[in-house]
């Protein structure tokens, strides 16, 4: 049996986080603390690779917990999230019972009669064992204590999200052929947008409510110390006050922080020492994802002596 935690401040929850290589702020550590002593949802939202979804799994490393995902995407619906009856399944058992069934019915003097004894064996085909779980089911009938993600809960239609209410209010799912199914575990449930649409307020009043934006520059340079230790300490500044900069330009799609570490990771591969054109010209689209920001943001770079400028409409930025 899985062994779960449970802890008794916010700064003992910070630290566990810290132990799974999640750099959590204060705020973050308070609100997940809250999320756990409540029972209550969290919706996380902020842009795209700050670090969301890698805080559902260090929830579960923290705890002990399992972690179950639900990836939400337009069209999905209830029987992709909670349940599906394997009918191929159904039909198997069906055709090796096949004799069996024969022998029940052989007393029988018409097809009512026989209708009517076939009924009473519902139960064989319509139970657990025929019940394809999805992760809601999954996460509601665990008999361990787990961790329910669904991310990008932004990309799922409103019909969808509303359907989800029910769940996220009760963690019980009625299922016409078993009756109503309860949870064993309330599981710690967080859902992640990345504010492609505007979330109802009948959400958000179920949960508590955290918003992780780009973090700044010391709390940025942390994390890609602590998950690219390779990368020597000056280049590793270099990078990060350049990704700082990156991010005060319009830009199509500002770069993450995934993309740093990817960047960074870049860096230590080709066993670079400093940031030079040749390097900034070659590296420069594992940052940025769209040809306008490339051509826009390599217009502006120039490189001397005191470092990598990056103009921005008159104005330039040092290093």
């Amino acid at each position: 049996m899985n062994s779960t935690k449970r802890y008794d401040s916010p700064a003992a929850l910070k630290s566990a986080l810290g132990e799974q290589q999640y750099i959590a702020s204060n705020e973050i550590a308070t609100t997940v603390f809250l999320t756990q002593q409540l029972g209550k949802p969290l919706l996380c939202e902020g842009p795209a690779g700050v670090g969301k979804t890698e805080l559902a799994k260090a929830i579960a490393c923290a705890t002990g917990r399992e972690l179950i995902r639900l990836q939400c995407y337009e069209g999905l619906d209830e029987t992709k999230a909670l349940y599906e009856w394997e009918y191929a399944k159904q039909m198997l058992y069906t055709q090796l019972l096949r004799d069996k069934l024969q022998q029940e019915l052989a007393d029988t003097h018409n097809l009512v009669e026989a209708a009517d004894k076939l009924a009473a064996e519902e139960d064989v085909f319509f139970s657990q064992r025929f019940l394809l779980q999805r992760p809601l089911l999954k996460a509601i009938l665990s008999d361990q204590p787990t961790v329910l993600l669904i991310d990008e809960i932004d990309r799922a239609d409103a019909e969808f999200e509303a359907f989800l209410l029910e769940v996220l209010s009760d963690f019980q799912v009625t299922v016409p052929e078993l009756g109503t199914l309860r949870a064993v575990h309330r599981p710690i449930v967080l859902l992640t947008s990345n504010n492609t649409r505007e979330l109802s307020e009948a959400l958000k009043r179920r949960c508590l409510y955290l918003f992780i934006g780009y973090p700044s520059l010391e709390q940025e340079l942390a994390v890609v110390r602590l998950k690219v230790p390779e990368l020597n300490a000056k280049l590793a500044r270099q990078a990060v006050e350049l990704v700082q900069k990156l991010r005060e330009l319009d830009l199509r799609k500002s770069p993450s922080m995934s993309e740093t570490l990817d960047w960074a990771n870049s860096l230590v591969a080709l066993n670079a020492g400093h940031l030079d054109a040749a390097t900034l010209e070659t590296t420069m689209s594992v940052l940025l994802k769209h040809e306008s920001d490339l051509t826009k943001v390599k217009r502006r770079l120039s490189i001397s002596e005191r470092g990598v400028d990056v103009g921005h409409d008159e104005q330039r930025w040092r290093n």
